[in-house]
């Protein structure tokens, strides 16, 4: 995994995020894999951007969400690039909050806040996230668990 300077060409957000740092800097994310060197080093790597840095990346899908997730260092903006997707809240631990998305059409999950996507139907949404911090819990869990996601910076190598 390594941050690209200055890239000119075009490149898939699905498979090379972009991380948008300070100083309005915005660059690739080449070797990007959802692993945990891989999450260790993007951290590390972006360590200086603090709560201010943010992952820009499309998700390709078709069905439920398996895991909840939270970004404590900000919110996110997902929006839905076509087919649907609902985004459900577990504001605290009180009805779920659900928020049916079609093409165009955004949400803003709010710092700290567990949530879930669902795709109905191929769909692809672009989200941007605080990932500072980041917690992800199963499913099938009603309380968070075990840290999955990208380390907070005490964590960080």
């Amino acid at each position: 995994m390594r941050l690209v300077n200055h890239e000119r060409n075009a490149m898939d957000l699905r498979t090379t995020p972009v991380h948008l740092g300070l100083g309005s800097r915005a660059k690739p994310v080449e070797g990007f894999t959802w692993g945990p060197e891989v999450l260790q080093a993007y951290s590390a790597a972006v360590a200086a951007d603090g709560a201010e840095g943010r992952m820009v990346m499309i998700f390709d899908g078709d069905g439920l969400g398996d895991h909840w997730e939270s970004h404590p260092a900000g919110d996110e903006l997902v929006v839905c690039l076509s087919g649907s997707v609902t985004v459900t809240r577990d504001v605290d631990g009180g009805l779920p909050d659900r928020v049916l998305l079609g093409p165009g059409e955004a949400t803003i999950n709010p710092a700290g806040v567990w949530h879930v996507v669902d795709m109905e139907g191929p769909t692809s949404i672009l989200a941007i996230t605080a990932t500072l911090g980041t917690d992800h819990r199963p499913r099938t869990d009603t309380r968070p668990t075990e840290r999955v996601g990208t380390p907070s910076p005490e964590e960080a190598p």
